[in-house]
């Protein structure tokens, strides 16, 4: 499969590092980027996580903007600004940099969430929370279209 589907809550060990649920590095290992790009995800607190279709997609999204314009000047430097790209080890694990799990309020596990092209990083609490209001989302929209 090459997309990010289901959701991992994984432990973070004593040295700083957690393991990518094996699902998601089958579909890293193809990418040609050969390495995780992670971003601050603006309107939330997680981490977006992928490849170089994510790369391309933000790129993508600030390009629509004039160049030297106000608003491609403050997403470039809020998407592309805050970025890393983190190396994944041999035993298929990362170490998150402080800035990261500050952001999304990780400390010691995190839930890995698969959305098609990228995946999000989530402290898993927040994720139970978030997944809740998103189904209730979800039913409400549904309701609404059989009516």
């Amino acid at each position: 499969m090459t997309l990010f589907v289901s959701n991992f809550t994984q432990r973070i060990d004593s040295k700083g590092r957690v393991s990518i649920p094996a699902a998601y590095r089958a579909v890293l290992q193809r990418d040609p980027l050969g390495a995780l790009f992670c971003a601050l995800a603006p309107d939330r607190p997680a981490i977006d996580a992928g490849g170089q279709m994510l790369v391309d997609e933000i790129r993508q999204f600030i390009e629509r903007f004039p160049l030297y314009s106000e608003e491609r000047e403050q997403y470039s430097a809020a998407l592309f600004g805050t970025s890393e790209t983190l190396k994944i080890d041999a035993e298929g694990r990362l170490v998150l940099t402080e800035a990261l799990k500050s952001h999304a309020g990780i400390a010691d596990s995190i839930t890995f969430v698969g959305l098609g092209h990228k995946f999000q990083l989530w402290e898993p609490g927040r994720f139970q929370a978030r997944l809740a209001l998103a189904t209730e989302k979800v039913r409400a929209l549904r309701l609404q279209a059989s009516e």
